[in-house]
């Protein structure tokens, strides 16, 4: 099959088959005299689980990782169990990350006015230095809101 089959029998769109070709993610296909890609059944699955590897949030080198356990039939399953594990538990620090960005946002704009006064907590705060920010804990940040 060309790409354009393998990219709608494997839901990978052609660039992101092409993509992973030159990075080495995957290994180029076999090409025609006239230099047109053929797909095999196998790179059909192969990119199926590159992109469900992906959808699942884990990076190119950690696919290629798993690519490389899902290959070696030698490999123990607690291998790639703990490679899962630890990816649970970076993905649980983002999801607290992103809560705590959710958080801060949403005091900051529970504290702006959101009307025709040009002063905004939202922006005095990103203004901020960068380590002052990283430093201040939610009590800071509201103290820093609160009316003088």
């Amino acid at each position: 099959m060309n790409i354009g089959q393998a990219a709608t029998a494997s839901s990978v769109s052609a660039k992101m088959i092409r993509y992973y070709e030159s990075i080495g993610l995957i290994e180029a296909p076999l090409r025609t005299e006239s230099g047109y890609r053929v797909y095999a059944g196998d790179d059909v699955h192969t990119l199926r689980f590159v992109k469900r590897a992906r959808v699942l949030g884990f990076s190119i080198e950690e696919t290629r990782e798993l690519l490389a356990l899902w290959r070696d039939k030698s490999r123990a399953s607690a291998d790639v169990k703990a490679f899962a594990l630890k990816h649970i538990g970076d993905l649980e620090t983002r999801i607290a990350e992103l809560q705590a960005m959710a958080r801060t946002l949403s005091h900051l704009a529970h504290h702006c006015h959101g009307d025709d006064r040009p002063d905004c907590p939202i922006l005095e705060d990103l203004a901020e230095p960068a380590a002052v920010v990283g430093a201040k804990s939610g009590a800071a940040a509201r103290k820093r809101l609160s009316p003088v």
